[in-house]
């Protein structure tokens, strides 16, 4: 199936993609972009990528390896604004006039 019309990319180019990027480095995190750099392709108007996404999504290779699964809420729980404290800014810290 087309997925992206504008560079001719089907659901079997994204597979065949993620499939060399796995074997190439089981760890590798597999993104929308890696995917379109492995085919030498680039987003052009971007309609695609809700498709394109669903289609990597399917796909067995997509899976995130083990240790990095839950690694963002691990490293931000009770750290509310990337670990700012409050009032971190000029207009709140009372200095300006």
């Amino acid at each position: 199936m087309m997925i992206c019309h504008c560079m001719a990319i089907s659901d079997a180019d994204i597979r065949r993609a993620m499939d060399w990027m796995r074997a190439a480095d089981p760890e590798t995190l597999i993104t929308p972009g890696k995917v379109y750099r492995a085919l030498g392709k680039r987003a052009d108007c971007g309609g695609c990528l809700p498709l394109f996404i669903e289609t990597m999504r399917q796909a067995h290779s997509y899976s995130i390896p083990m240790h990095l699964r839950g690694l963002r809420r691990a490293s931000t729980q009770g750290e509310p604004h990337e670990g700012r404290h409050q009032g971190h800014r000029l207009s709140q810290s009372g200095s300006a006039e």
